[in-house]
């Protein structure tokens, strides 16, 4: 055994490393008990440590002193923390590893703390620290209380021997209890305040100066003529006139003071708090506020960063692979690439269509790297935008799909004539969600692919470049007229067209013998579906020439019962020879006689 005073001069005899287990009770650090030689040797004594343990006015109390078989056998360190700091007025004097007992590190560096401020008063003085080695522990003692032991285990990450640890923790305990009560004396608060007015002059000149020159500032950003601010252009595109700029710059001017302002008074008040004893640790818990949400940033960025090369390998392999898959289709679509069964202008439907898988697929595997994608909210947030794209977005689906149907049923291409529901007109666009024509009056129709697939839809040129269309169109005429010779005016008209086709040759058919006219039907055939409108106007324009010029009054008689004075209807190659108009005849009845039988007309 060992024995030494830090300061002063050990008196008594050497004490024994003697406690027993009932001394052990709780490391609150609050109960020292007097371990001298003379204690030991009696019981009474022994009561009367147990009696002061119990007592709590005892004004200075020790933990129970370990043996050494109990310190070698609990003083292993924990190798995987970083040791329990001992904090007394806000300074860290050193840190503890070894666990003594059933005590860890941490409750031991907070009892040690604990019993620093009971016997500060006893530092100040005089009284020095003694230290008093025994096989495996040390111990800091004050007045014979002991402050602390020192553990091989605590010593062991210093690399230092336990003896010069236990010499270099009594010193800094010694200097700090000293430096704290120098911090308080009369002279120090004088200085210190001295400080704080000196801190608070060059706050109020400091805000002195930006009320002075933010004004003056404000002043020449409003006079942007006096220094020539010029628009920012893009070509002939005015992006910024000098007048939104001046604003731009005067309120980028407000936001710098304010900034300023808030800065000046973050360094000034932590600063002045940090000036006196009591106020220092609120400083540094302010600064600490202002500093962590940076800290928390950078340890989080650095935490991160594992995940981030995931997503960033993710993002490249997906614009690989889409610029792969993009290549591929558009030379399927190109005609390059021949599949069998798939037409090229599936090529790019298809695409778009393997592009939101992909994309879907990248999604789900890179989601758990996204930055707070694990949090509450996140998940909370992606819940309720789901929810939201399911309600709202039924119809849109139902487009979607009317639009993958409509591509692989190939109903329609871009620039076909087609007519859906009432409208006619030409193909401008077909996307997964809408299709548009284009109208002969120069109208754009916008028809969802939803209502598109519901009704149905006729295209005029899926055949017409091939076995041609034919158009069609009918007109009435009397009975009077003979037939053959409409058909012969019809197919005239017909043939003198553009953009008729000669073969197939224009056809006529009857289509009906109604009451009062028969109806003519003419076909003829044209390649030009583009042009449907225009031929068939060309057409009826024909055959009114034609009936002109044949004498064949275009027209739907009606005919009244009464047939005196009028010609049959019966055309003139059908009548007999020597057939004349009835003419019409008047006679008077008695009032019992019969009428005459009306005369055909005929001559006998």
């Amino acid at each position: 055994m060992q024995a030494e005073r830090i300061g002063g001069t050990l008196q008594g005899k050497p004490r024994r490393p003697q406690v027993s287990a009932g001394f052990r009770r709780g490391l609150s650090g609050r109960a020292l008990t007097r371990n001298s030689r003379g204690f030991m040797r009696s019981p009474v004594l022994v009561a009367v440590a147990l009696a002061m343990m119990s007592s709590a006015a005892a004004p200075a109390q020790s933990s129970p002193r370990p043996s050494s078989s109990a310190v070698s056998a609990d003083s292993i360190a924990d190798t995987t923390n970083t040791g329990s700091p001992v904090v007394f007025d806000t300074d860290t004097l050193f840190r503890l590893y070894g666990n003594l007992g059933p005590f860890s590190a941490a409750e031991r560096a907070a009892a040690v703390s604990d019993r620093l401020r009971q016997v500060q008063r006893s530092i100040l003085a005089g009284d020095s620290i003694g230290i008093t080695s025994y096989g495996s522990y040390s111990e800091l003692t004050v007045r014979d209380a002991v402050l602390m032991t020192v553990l091989d285990a605590d010593a062991a990450p210093t690399k230092m021997e336990r003896s010069t640890l236990a010499r270099n923790f009594s010193a800094r305990i010694h200097a700090v209890v000293l430096a704290a009560a120098d911090r308080r004396s009369t002279r120090a608060l004088v200085i210190d305040a001295a400080y704080a007015l000196a801190a608070t002059i060059v706050l109020f000149l400091a805000l002195r100066l930006l009320a002075f020159g933010f004004p003056k500032l404000h002043a020449r950003i409003a006079a942007h003529d006096q220094i020539r601010l010029a628009s920012i252009r893009i070509q002939d595109f005015e992006l910024l006139s000098a007048g939104r700029l001046a604003a731009l710059l005067s309120g980028a001017a407000k936001l710098l003071r304010v900034f300023l302002t808030l800065l000046l008074l973050y360094i000034y008040v932590p600063l002045v708090l940090s000036f006196f004893p009591w106020t220092a640790p609120l400083s540094r818990r302010i600064v600490g506020y202002a500093l962590l949400p940076f800290a928390a940033a950078w340890t989080g960025l650095i935490q991160y960063l594992p995940s981030l090369f995931y997503l960033i390998a993710g993002i490249v392999i997906v614009r690989y692979l889409l610029a792969f898959v993009h290549t591929l289709f558009g030379a399927i679509g190109s005609g390059a690439i021949t599949l069998s069964g798939f037409y090229p202008d599936w090529a790019e439907p298809t695409y778009k269509i393997l592009r939101v898988v992909i994309l879907a697929l990248a999604a789900t595997v890179l989601y758990p790297y996204l930055p707070g994608a694990s949090t509450d909210a996140f998940k909370g947030v992606s819940i309720f935008v789901g929810v939201l794209f399911s309600l709202g977005s039924s119809s849109a689906i139902g487009n979607m799909v009317a639009g993958v149907v409509l591509t692989y049923t190939r109903a329609f291409q871009i620039g076909d004539i087609v007519q859906i529901a009432d409208t006619v007109g030409q193909v401008m666009e077909k996307t997964m969600l809408v299709t548009r024509l284009h109208t002969i009056k120069n109208v754009a129709v916008t028809i969802p692919n939803g209502a598109v697939l519901s009704s149905h839809v006729v295209n005029f040129s899926t055949l017409a470049t091939t076995s041609g269309l034919i158009l069609h169109t009918t007109v009435t005429i009397g009975y009077d007229a003979p037939w053959r010779k409409v058909h012969e005016l019809l197919i005239e008209a017909a043939r003198r067209t553009e953009q008729i086709l000669s073969d197939p040759a224009p056809f006529v058919l009857q289509t009906s013998l109604d009451d009062f006219y028969v109806s003519y039907e003419l076909n003829a055939t044209t390649n030009r579906a583009d042009l449907m409108a225009v031929t068939s106007s060309q057409l009826h324009l024909n055959i009114q020439e034609t009936f002109n010029e044949g004498g064949v009054e275009i027209m739907s008689p009606h005919y009244a019962a009464l047939r005196d004075g009028n010609y049959t209807s019966i055309p003139e190659g059908y009548r007999p020879s020597n057939y004349e108009a009835p003419s019409f005849r008047l006679s008077t009845l008695a009032a019992n006689d019969t009428p005459p039988a009306t005369d055909p007309g005929v001559k006998k």
